[in-house]
């Protein structure tokens, strides 16, 4: 991902099932690409943002979506909580 792209939620579906995960959303990346399946999580320290992941064969989760840098992460979670949050 670009240092520039820009992030933007384009849906968001909101969980009232009383879970820890409140929430799914689909991010859009510089209006280029989606990417579906990102989760809000209420965990000990808080929301935080879950990346997609998918169930294998074997019955455990993989993720499907992996952010390398620090920089690239913490957009996408201020991004995804400031919609959540709106």
């Amino acid at each position: 991902m670009v240092k520039d792209a820009k992030i933007e939620v384009v849906r968001i579906y909101r969980s009232e099932n009383g879970g820890a995960i409140k929430a799914f959303c689909d991010i859009q990346f510089d209006n280029d690409y989606v990417v579906k399946g990102f989760k809000v999580v209420e965990g000990n320290g808080g929301l935080f943002v879950g990346m997609p992941s998918q169930m294998g064969k074997n019955g455990k989760w993989f993720s499907i979506f992996q952010v390398l840098s620090d920089d690239a992460k913490n957009r996408i979670q201020e991004t995804v909580l400031a919609a959540y949050k709106e």
